[in-house]
């Protein structure tokens, strides 16, 4: 009884720890490394890119060991329950992005049906991927006449939707002033995962180069 007794009361304090090192931790932060998985995301998705990554599932709790003693795997209960209730909100900046919201679904699909359209003034060299995520007419020299207007008319709905995305996606995740890291991550990952061998960007310069 005294070895359960002693069990419980460190469970308890186990369980009041964690809690406070949760509430510590819970930090506004800009999940760098998520933001570069969801880049990733749209970009394969967009692209069409072989081997496009699924968004992954919500985790599920580990199961708790049989020969815990029952007053210990009672409080161990608790504690779980609480944790999963807490940190989740914390560790999902850590983990993911949630770019699963109806609005960016629809600007994703919006730029794949348009992507193949692009894809041959990229080719051209007509068109290159700027340093703020959007893409812009670079050379129109080799466009023929019946071509400029189309390629303007896609330049703009792109950017229309590259601009909604990242606000979009800042939003869908509780922190609207993320959108500029956001396009920030997605302007170096269209570059190295979206573009190319042969397209056009630009550096940090503002100078166009190829890849």
């Amino acid at each position: 009884m005294n070895t359960i007794r002693t069990l419980a009361t460190a469970a308890k304090f186990t369980l009041a720890s964690v809690l406070i090192s949760a509430c510590v931790t819970i930090n506004v932060y800009f999940p760098a490394a998520a933001a570069e998985k969801a880049a990733d995301q749209i970009i394969d998705a967009v692209t069409g890119a072989a081997g496009a990554r699924a968004t992954p599932g919500a985790q599920t709790a580990p199961p708790l060991s049989q020969a815990t003693p029952a007053a210990t795997n009672i409080m161990l209960v608790a504690i779980g329950q609480v944790l999963y209730a807490i940190v989740p909100a914390a560790h999902a900046q850590e983990a993911n992005l949630d770019i699963s919201s109806p609005e960016i679904r629809a600007i994703t699909s919006s730029m794949q049906a348009r992507f193949g359209q692009l894809q041959k003034f990229f080719d051209s060299g007509a068109l290159g991927m700027t340093q703020n995520g959007l893409i812009e007419v670079r050379d129109a020299s080799g466009v023929s006449l019946p071509d400029r207007g189309l390629l303007n008319r896609l330049v703009a709905e792109d950017n229309r939707d590259r601009e909604t995305l990242y606000n979009e996606i800042a939003k869908a995740n509780g922190h609207p002033e993320w959108a500029a890291d956001i396009r920030k991550t997605f302007a170096r990952r269209w570059v190295e995962r979206g573009a190319r061998s042969g397209w056009y960007y630009q550096n940090t310069s503002g100078g166009w180069v190829q890849k």
